[in-house]
């Protein structure tokens, strides 16, 4: 029989696959897309993907290693998946390893780890010649065989182990080697079910005579039999969960099940399950009725996907996209296929997934990294053995799922940058991403949003690229929100501001909760305050690894970083001037909610920001609260800006726009107009409640301010692309950002002049910098960045190729190979 070679990805940041020798007696099991074990080092095993088989040897076999064993029957990846992550591999620049590491749950990887083992060939003498720590190891291997080497560390209580056990290795008494252990247990479930001929008296009188000295054992017999509908001879019988069992009868154990067992009443076995088994049967609630806008605009989607690949759909805030896109996932469902939701933050699948499944019932399923790593090998498995129609409803990580049947793809909030990965790597942008898993599946896309992306629009008008559909009015014709600006610096000036609040707004929210309204305020920075100083001599409290300064969180009296989450106490003198002095500033989300709890001291109050939804279910028990008016203020971040739905919130109040304005980006603007437009959405929702927003600045006159007070995105999109026509910018230019960072400045500053003089000598003055980015140091690394801005009719293939010969003549060269770190963000946002 002929040689075999499998091209094997590997879960590390490596460019390209590794060729192994597949055995001769795996040749028969072994198919692409199956997870195989490999040697990967000296002593190291890991679990690799399977790209490709072939007969063909490398140019080089003497190297050649063999496949350990394949852990698969069948393949846990599929054609489309590894297709798509060698796009993301090429578009994103980084290496296939890092896909397969982001786009898989952690429990279909596998690596070894060194376990340690009594020797059987030990001499008993040698053993007890030992004494001290050698002893207690070989005391801890005895009681627990084939012990991993760090927890045996951690039973010494040692700081290093290895070298005695080296010494133990050497000396014959201990036997280390490598073990693969799954990360991944299925859940398993005990069932139970009678045993005995069903409808035969004689049989069941005998069985209750069996038990007639235990109540408890005829207790648990009775709830058996009803639960499993064997006293029931018109309906089907059915094992019963023994955990079901235990909660009918009070009195019962387990241990009195395995006693009807015994006697041979019952029989219990033991199933694998998913988290699917817990999903309601198919919904009966029909299909949400559509307006006469909705019903043109759903046609127009239709029409638009004969012409186009991609469409946007345009709809002011409360203007039903999500009802058109519900009838969009019937329509596919009922072709049989499968349809991907994206959502740019969890916190917008607990509303969503209701409304969804009120509708679809069980084909509804939620993907996001709040699941256990089980929930997410569930899901993934499920998938895989299952070409029933769904819906997935999930965060960006979503597109990596193995779907076999995708028809549709859904991004909603398409403008929002958290679709965008900036660290670790792949740097992707999930909007984008979707398009391209879309087209290698034969689907469509929508792409929805009340603010697009200036990118986004101008293909779907100037570049011609996408389809357009318009929504330009509230369902129900509710009419947009009121929009008030509160000039703070003329506030303060009249002394009319109280904390972070004008009295003026103040008083509107007084008089909105007084109707039974409900009231958002709406502050970008979490913690109580961002920033502690010195009052004597101005001395701010910083990171000692990152160029930041401190934000004070009072529950918990500490400073923290937000960038390395570094925490430090405060300071009771300055460390400058050694005087009591310092005093915390500033206003944060924590701080906001405390000054309106004591200025409304009889409205319940909600706080949403990261600190606030860190646990599985915050973001569902916030909403749920909010929701059903269980709380009369919520006080948030950038998280209640995105496609919330609460009906009885009449006012919004900005706290501080400057905060989102102000920021050296070349698309703060963008990002200014989307958040402060998608926080006012959230005001007025329902026919019978007028909106009314207000937002507080010190630039009442910027431009961003003065169309978001007329809701009108269309005259910021031409004022932004004007602005970016001339200073080449997107959608005008394609930019690459390229990053450096090293633990000594110096260095970093040098060798990025460096690496952006060797790129100019090949690309010209599309090369930018290198400049010190506003915060120049995170965790102890100073950071220097380039900019590649690429005119869209270059080839970007060929400047890629560029970029990659630079990094690896540049990290091949002695002077500065392992000296720095250098990664590119492709499309930054």
């Amino acid at each position: 029989m002929s040689n075999l070679y499998a091209s094997v990805i590997i879960p590390r940041p490596l460019d390209g696959t590794f060729t192994y020798r597949v055995p001769e007696a795996l040749h028969a099991s072994i198919a692409v897309g199956m997870r195989v074990v490999v040697p990967f080092g000296p002593r190291r095993y890991l679990s690799g993907i399977v790209e490709a088989i072939s007969p063909l040897p490398p140019a080089d076999v003497s190297q050649l290693k063999d496949i350990d064993s394949i852990l698969d029957t069948a393949p846990v990846v599929i054609h489309p998946q590894i297709k798509f992550w060698h796009w993301l591999s090429d578009y994103y620049m980084c290496a296939v390893g890092d896909i397969f590491k982001a786009g898989t749950p952690a429990g279909l990887r596998l690596e070894s780890e060194s376990v340690v083992d009594i020797n059987p060939d030990a001499e008993p003498a040698d053993i007890a010649a030992l004494s001290g720590q050698l002893m207690r190891i070989v005391d801890i291997v005895r009681r627990k065989p084939q012990i991993a080497l760090n927890d045996l560390a951690k039973l010494t209580g040692a700081q290093s182990v290895e070298a005695a056990v080296s010494q133990l290795v050497e000396s014959g008494i201990l036997v280390m080697h490598e073990s693969i252990k799954s990360r991944y247990t299925a859940t398993k479930i005990e069932l139970v079910n009678i045993a005995i001929e069903r409808g035969n008296s004689d049989a069941l009188n005998a069985a209750f005579k069996a038990v007639n000295r235990s109540k408890a054992q005829q207790a648990a017999l009775l709830s058996i039999i009803k639960l499993t509908g064997f006293n029931r001879p018109t309906e089907p019988q059915k094992p019963v969960a023994v955990t079901t069992v235990l909660e009918a009868t009070p009195d019962a154990t387990r241990e009195h099940i395995k006693q009807l067992a015994k006697k041979g009443l019952v029989e219990i076995t033991t199933r694998e399950v998913s988290i699917f088994s817990a999903l309601d049967d198919e919904a009966a609630a029909p299909l949400p009725e559509l307006s006469a806008a909705q019903t043109a605009a759903l046609q127009q989607v239709h029409q638009s996907f004969h012409n186009f690949a991609v469409t946007l759909l345009h709809g002011v805030t409360s203007s039903g996209k999500t009802e058109i896109y519900i009838h969009l996932i019937d329509y596919v469902l009922r072709q049989k296929r499968q349809v991907l939701f994206l959502v740019p933050e969890i916190a917008l699948t607990t509303q969503l997934t209701r409304r969804l499944q009120r509708v679809f019932g069980r084909r509804v399923i939620i993907y996001h990294s709040r699941f256990t790593d089980r929930q997410r090998v569930d899901i993934w498995r499920n998938l895989l053995r299952s070409n029933e129609p769904c819906v997935v409803i999930g965060a960006r990580s979503a597109v990596f799922l193995p779907f076999k049947q995708l028809g549709l793809v859904i991004v909603d909030e398409e403008h929002d940058s958290s679709y965008k990965q900036s660290d670790p790597a792949p740097r992707y942008n999930g909007r984008d991403a979707a398009i391209v898993l879309a087209m290698l599946h034969g689907a469509k896309t929508l792409l929805g949003s009340a603010t697009p992306s200036i990118e986004t629009y101008f293909k779907a008008t100037e570049g011609g690229k996408y389809g357009l559909v318009s929504l330009t009015e509230r369902y129900g014709q509710v009419a947009l929100p009121q929009i008030d600006i509160v000039d703070l610096k003329r506030e303060r000036e009249r002394r009319k501001v109280d904390g972070a609040l004008a009295i003026d707004t103040i008083a509107a929210a007084r008089r909105m909760l007084a109707d039974g309204r409900q009231v958002i305020f709406f502050h970008n920075r979490r913690g109580y305050s961002p920033r502690a100083h010195c009052r004597m001599c101005q001395f701010i409290p910083k990171c000692d690894f990152c160029d930041v300064a401190l934000t004070y969180h009072r529950f918990g009296n500490f400073l923290q970083c937000h960038y390395c989450g570094a925490i430090y106490p405060v300071p009771k003198v300055c460390p400058a001037c050694h005087e009591p002095t310092i005093e915390i500033t500033g206003y944060g989300t924590e701080r906001i909610e405390d000054d309106i709890a004591a200025k409304f001291p009889d409205s319940r109050i909600l706080r949403m920001d990261l600190d606030t939804t860190r646990s599985k279910d915050a973001y569902a028990n916030i909403i749920d609260k909010f929701s059903e008016h269980k709380a009369d203020i919520l006080v948030g971040t950038q998280m209640v800006t995105k496609g919330l739905d609460f009906g009885n919130v009449g006012l919004v109040t900005v706290v501080n726009a400057d905060t989102v304005i102000n920021f050296p980006d070349f698309r703060s603007a963008e990002r200014a107009f989307n958040m402060l437009e998608q926080v006012a959405g959230r005001a007025g929702r329902r026919a019978d409640n007028p909106g009314h927003v207000v937002i507080q600045t010190y630039q009442p006159g910027h431009p961003v301010i003065q169309f978001v007070c007329r809701h009108d995105y269309l005259g910021f999109y031409n004022h932004e692309l004007m602005e970016r026509r001339r200073y080449f910018y997107p959608p005008f230019a394609r930019i690459i950002i390229i990053t450096l960072k090293h633990r000594a400045a110096d260095v970093v500053a040098h060798l990025a002049e460096d690496y952006a003089n060797q790129l100019r000598q090949q690309l010209g003055n599309r090369v930018k910098g290198p400049i010190e980015p506003a915060v120049s140091r995170i965790a102890s690394l100073y950071i220097r960045q380039i900019m590649l801005r690429i005119e869209p009719e270059a080839s970007l293939t060929q400047v890629k190729a560029i970029l990659r010969a630079q990094y690896l003549r540049f990290n091949s060269s002695p002077d500065t190979r392992s000296k720095i770190a250098i990664h590119y963000d492709v499309d930054p946002m």
